[in-house]
């Protein structure tokens, strides 16, 4: 037997398999291209959200209702550090890159070690 927040994950999936299978597509492929599909990654992710959020939704809305809002805070936190760990860069959903011409892009040398 699953805990309650996770069956609601894995049901929130299997009712909207197309939905994630084509964003898993995008998500693959935004891991290793963050910058150029950033934009790509905020239209269609939208829509993720707002199932994500749906189904938060009814995971909390009975407990809510019982008169336990902390059990509600905690089984929400559970519900989307499980969507966090099949999608770490979920938090990334409308993310704003702005580039400013003028300034150069921010990068770290990387320190060579020499073995002694």
């Amino acid at each position: 037997m699953t805990t309650k927040y996770k069956d609601y994950f894995e049901r929130m999936i299997d009712n909207n398999k197309e939905d994630f299978k084509k964003f898993n597509v995008l998500y693959n492929k935004y891991i290793k291209s963050q910058d150029e599909l950033q934009d790509q990654f905020n239209n269609e992710g939208k829509k993720i959200l707002e199932i994500i959020r749906q189904w938060e939704g009814k995971l909390c809305s009975q407990t809510e209702k019982a008169g336990f809002g902390n059990y509600s805070t905690n089984l929400s936190e559970k519900f989307w550090t499980e969507v966090r760990k099949t999608y770490p860069l979920i938090d990334y959903i409308g993310v704003i890159v702005k580039k400013s011409p003028t300034q150069p892009e921010f990068s770290i040398k990387k320190i060579k070690f020499s073995s002694s």
